[in-house]
This record gives C-alpha cells, sequence and structure tokens, in this order.
C-alpha cells in the first residue's frame, strides 16, 4: 500500500516539507524522518531496504494525507507513524553513523534540540524491531 508513495519522494521535496513543517511536526518526528534519510543516502543501505524508505518519505512529502498536516495536535500523527514503521522495517541498516548524521542535523536546525525526544523514538525503533514477526499481547 505505501509503495504508490515513492514517487513523491524527491530530495528538494522532502527539505521543502521540512523546511515549512519541521516545528509544527516536532521532533520526534523530524529525527524519524532524518534517519531515513541518512539510510536512503547511505552505500551500505539494501535497494530493498531503501524502497520502504521511500514510500515512507513519499507519504511524509504527500500533500494529501489521511490526515491532514494542518490539524493541531493530530496532524502529522499518520506521518509519524507511517515513518515509525519504516523505521522498524530497516532497525537493522540503522548505523551509528546514521544516527551520529540525524542527531547533528537535529542540532543544526533546533537550537534546544530535545535529546530525549530522540532517544524516545529510538525505544520505540528497538522495541519493534525486538517484537517483530511475534504476537503482540493486550
Amino acid at each position: 500500500m505505501l509503495k504508490k508513495y515513492a514517487r513523491y519522494f524527491t530530495d528538494p521535496a522532502l527539505q521543502d516539507k521540512l523546511r515549512r513543517f519541521a516545528g509544527k511536526a516536532g521532533q520526534q518526528l523530524v529525527y524519524g524522518v532524518l534517519l531515513l534519510y541518512y539510510s536512503m543516502v547511505s552505500p551500505d543501505v539494501p535497494l530493498k531496504k531503501k524502497a520502504s524508505i521511500a514510500a515512507a518519505l513519499g507519504y511524509f512529502i504527500f500533500p494529501f494525507d489521511f490526515l491532514p498536516d494542518l490539524l493541531p495536535l493530530v496532524g502529522f500523527a499518520d506521518d509519524l507513524t507511517v515513518i515509525l514503521f519504516a523505521l522498524k522495517q530497516i532497525s537493522t541498516a540503522l548505523t551509528p553513523e546514521i544516527r551520529k548524521q540525524a542527531g547533528e542535523k537535529m542540532e543544526q536546525w533546533f537550537r534546544r534540540a530535545n535529546r530525549e525526544k530522540m532517544s524516545a523514538l529510538e525505544r520505540r525503533i528497538a522495541l519493534g524491531a525486538k517484537t517483530e514477526g511475534y504476537p503482540r499481547r493486550g
């Protein structure tokens, strides 16, 4: 289903979306997008994983989301869900270098990059990677 969004991913379109919405999207989502972006441009990430990345980033860029981005508080919830899903799918490809690049960009863009929000996203990725393939309780 997400693969149809891959065609919307381009580097300039991603940069434009981040420039316009980074503050509203929140640091957790922006950090997730940056992790995916740096994974996409890494020569070490397999092509199959890049297809998932392109689809997730394309969904983020696509102007007509399930929940419009302009809705206060909930507008980026669907984007975060898609980005998190993709991050869980590629979690084994997230190298320390990719994490470092994303963290450094966060420090550049946000004067007070919230390390706790970045760590919270990292925990969600790790939890999803550990439970992948197992039935969820509850």
